[in-house]
């Protein structure tokens, strides 16, 4: 996966093409010392709500790549961020 802070873009491969996504937000962990993105690529679930992906990097190193969220703690971590976003966005 590549991705481009500047462009508000990142693009991920799906169904064996790549796929150019919006970055819709980020956020900082001083615990992981990660960055996380949420992304979409414009996409419906069978729910009928927009497909929203989640990923993180470490931005203090050079040749940092997205990798998938997998651990329980930061998957907790990450649903709280989403639910506050959710609240102010509805707010």
């Amino acid at each position: 996966m590549g991705f481009d802070i500047e462009k508000e873009k990142i693009q991920i491969e799906k169904d064996g093409k790549l796929v150019d996504c919006d970055i819709l937000f980020t956020f900082h962990s001083e615990d992981t010392m990660k960055a996380y993105f949420g992304y979409t690529d414009h996409s419906f679930g069978e729910n009928g709500r927009q497909n929203i992906y989640v990923s993180a990097a470490d931005l203090l190193d050079p040749k940092a790549e997205l990798e998938n969220v997998t651990d329980p703690d930061e998957l907790a971590m990450v649903y709280d961020v989403l639910q506050e976003i959710d609240k102010e966005a509805n707010s």
